[in-house]
Formats: C-alpha cells, structure tokens, sequence
C-alpha cells in the first residue's frame, strides 16, 4: 500500500472554517454532502415536531386549565368557610359581652371591647372579598397565563409552531450558510479523497504527499513567464520509481469546465513544477539528494504533470500537462518505468517533506 504523508487541503481548509464559526458536530465530507441533501427534509421535520410540541401543549394547557379553575374554586370555598367562621365567632363574643356592669371601670372596657368587637366585624365584612380574591391571586395568574396562551394557539397555531421551532430553524439556517460557504472546497475534499483512495492501491514503492505547499522569501522568479512565485500549493505530490508526479484533483461539473471564471488548473500545475524542478535540480539540493552517479553525467528528478478530473474531462490535449479521468491514473503512472531506488526516492521524500517543515 502507498505511504502517504499529510492531509487533503481541502479538508483542512473545510476544519478551519466550521471551527471559525462554531460548527463541530460533522466528522466527514460525507455528512456534510448528506446534511446539504437533507437540508430541506429537516426543515420540514422540524416544523412537523414543532407542530406536535404545541399540540401537546395545547392539550396540556386545557387541563391546567381545568385543575385550576377548580383549584380556585376549591380554595375560595376553604377561604370563605375560614372568613364565615372567624365573623360568627366575633358576634358570638359581642353577644355575650355585657353591656353593663356594677362596676364603672369594668362597664367602660366592656364598652371598648364591644366598640372593637363591632369595628372587626365591619372590617371583616368589608374585606371578605378582597381577602377572598387574595387567597387565589397566585392561582388566578396561572389561570390567566395559562388561559392566554391556549387561547393563541386556538388561534393563531400556525404562528404559534413558528415560534417555538424558530430557534432551531435558525440554527439549522445557519449551518447551512456556513456550509455553503465552502461548498467548492467540501466537493474538492470528496474528489481529493478518491484520488488518495485510489493511489493507495499502488505499492509501498510510492509515497504520497498530499497537500504541498510552500512560500518563498524572495519569490522565484520565472523569467519566460516574467512571473514572481511566492508561494505554491498543489493537491497530491506522488514520488515513484519513475519519478515525481504532480497531480491537482478537479471535482468539476460540466458546467465548470467551461466557466472562465475558474482558475486554470493548467497553469497552476506548469508554475509548481518550474518551481519544484528548481528546487530539486539545483546544486545546493543536488548536496542533499545523493543520486546514484551515472556515467553520462548528472541525473535530473523528472516531474510529470498531471490533473485527475473525477466526473469529466476537456476533450482538448495540453502541452506539457496530462488530463485523465479518475480511472485512467493508475494505468498511466504504472506505465513508467523505474529510474531511482529505493533510497533515493527516500532521500527525494525526505527533502521535499523537510522543505514544507514536516
């Protein structure tokens, strides 16, 4: 099986970004592909629970409802019976207080007493309702909350589901922003994932760096181009016996094989290989990578370029850049034959591994 070093770039980039904005619960591009798929199907499960949440609390609140106006009733008659009973006891004590006395001192706190007995009686009267209200007061703002809040489900249900899955909805909504903003990157980690899974059917004769990049401080420049490379990034380096591959990974559509708006894969393959040609090549590395002398002179580390399109592919040729589809990599890259050992494509891997600090 291919040893392979690094991770997909494209789900690196994917990580960062759901991380960036709170999302950690997808584990796969697999899911995140589902989720997008379901996307419409959950909204409507959500709104489907939401709606039975609120008939059932629709339910709930009818008996509530009930246990409580009989809980108000129950403690208006315990509270009346107490009141009722407190005045009777009251009369029965002005009737039985004396209004006179042989004693004058003794005639006069009768007389207080039955002027206060009489002043209690008025109070009581006149408060019995209020003291009666007051008892259920905490009853009656239950009733009257639960009572509201049935009667808008009654009428306004729709309104009602809305505002109990609107949280959820929102959060589901904003997944989905979030995940739509890597949309390209999701597809390219799937197309990148089968590229990987496909090379690690080769031997252990190859090894796979995925993801390689690299800035440059000052930039290389390439003077046929008259172009300034800072930095460069490509999906897949394959070392093999024959050789280094270049390979960028294209889940495009169609649609996008014509899009003029889309960075040229070509192009961007032709720059990383002028730069890793000079990298390699180039006497100081030449120090490093000990190739086996040949007779003939110096060796050079040959670097194909290749682009693997996963659903389709331009049916024009490019100079110096291969087009395949996912099922012809293979068989084109065991067409080379072996050029370098073992030891040298160890010491090739080391110093490209070294070069992006791994």
């Amino acid at each position: 099986m291919c040893k392979v070093y690094n991770q997909i770039g494209s789900l690196t980039t994917i990580k960062s970004h759901l991380q960036e904005h709170d999302v950690y619960e997808f584990k796969s591009v697999s899911e995140l592909i589902n989720f997008q798929k379901s996307y419409s199907v959950v909204r409507k499960q959500i709104n489907s629970n939401h709606k039975l949440l609120i008939e059932q609390e629709k339910n709930i609140l009818s008996d509530k409802i009930i246990k409580l106006e009989n809980s108000i009733k129950a403690e208006k008659a315990t509270i009346e019976q107490q009141l009722l009973l407190e005045l009777e006891q009251l009369r029965y004590r002005l009737d039985n207080l004396s209004s006179t006395s042989s004693n004058i001192i003794q005639t006069f706190f009768n007389y207080v007493k039955k002027n206060g007995l009489k002043l209690k009686i008025r109070n009581n009267k006149s408060t019995f309702d209020f003291k009666v209200e007051y008892s259920v007061e905490h009853l009656i703002k239950h009733y009257n909350e639960a009572s509201n809040r049935y009667q808008y489900i009654v009428s306004s249900f729709e309104d009602a589901v809305m505002q109990s899955g609107l949280a959820e909805l929102k959060e589901l909504d904003r997944k989905k922003a979030v995940i739509d903003q890597i949309n390209s990157s999701i597809y390219g980690a799937l197309g990148e994932q089968k590229v990987v899974k496909e090379l690690e059917k080769l031997s252990d004769d190859y090894i796979l760096i995925n993801d390689f990049s690299c800035r440059f401080n000052p930039p290389v420049y390439n003077r046929k181009e008259n172009d300034y490379i800072k930095s460069i990034q490509i999906d897949h380096i394959l070392l093999s016996p024959a050789g280094i591959f270049l390979i960028e990974t294209k889940n495009w559509s169609q649609h996008s094989l014509s899009d003029l708006s889309l960075r040229s894969p070509v192009q961007q393959i032709k720059r990383t290989n002028f730069v890793l040609y000079n990298i390699l090549n180039k006497k100081k590395s030449n120090a490093k990578i000990l190739l086996n002398k040949h007779h003939w002179g110096d060796r050079k580390i040959p670097i194909k370029n290749l682009i693997v399109l996963i659903n389709h592919k331009p049916i024009e040729e490019f100079q110096y850049v291969k087009i395949l589809t996912l099922n012809e990599v293979l068989s084109y890259i065991n067409y080379f034959k072996p050029c370098f050992s073992n030891e040298e494509m160890q010491m090739i891997t080391n110093y490209l591994l070294n070069f992006m600090g791994i």
